[in-house]
């Protein structure tokens, strides 16, 4: 089955980072592709924070992580 023929399945995630958005979306995408294989894109559904005293506690980034199905045997 040639890359223009595969199947994909997608799942949601939440990232999150104290530091930034782009760590949050870091995070989930490294987190995904470690348990996951064949992750092959991302996009970015949601995004949220939790204020602490005034300031940016913590980011969270929802999103959704595609990746390709292997081939059936």
């Amino acid at each position: 089955m040639s890359e223009s023929d595969s199947v994909y399945r997608k799942i949601e995630v939440v990232g999150s980072s104290s530091t930034s958005i782009e760590d949050a979306i870091q995070n989930a995408v490294s987190r995904a592709n470690s348990t996951i294989d064949h992750v092959q894109w991302f996009e970015i559904t949601r995004t949220t924070g939790h204020v602490v005293d005034g300031k940016v506690g913590h980011y969270q980034v929802y999103m959704h992580i595609g990746f390709r199905m292997e081939d059936a045997d």
